[in-house]
């Protein structure tokens, strides 16, 4: 019985081996560039589709440098207030 057990083991062993073999690798054509002659509405609605992208991530450059602006302001605020905190520990520590 023994033997058995042992001949089981050994060939589900051997079965899970072989069916983890890797897979064949999957080849992707490399993407050619688009060519001269294209079709001019095709290049006019591509033209205004970046035109409006380049707008929008401005617009969204400039909400974030708002944003880093009252950022800094903030930090300002904080060391300042960390600072006064340092020289109220200072004061009470003498009195």
């Amino acid at each position: 019985m023994r033997a058995f057990t042992s001949f089981v083991f050994a060939l589900a062993l051997f079965v899970s081996t072989g069916v983890a073999q890797t897979p064949m690798p999957v080849v992707v054509p490399a993407m050619t560039p688009a060519t001269a002659a294209q079709n001019p509405v095709t290049a006019a609605v591509t033209t205004a589709s970046t035109q409006t992208t380049l707008k929008v991530l401005q617009a969204m450059k400039a909400a974030n440098d708002e944003i880093l602006k009252q950022q800094a302001a903030t930090l300002q605020k904080l060391d300042e207030m960390e600072k006064a905190a340092q020289e109220i520990r200072i004061y009470s520590k003498r009195g």
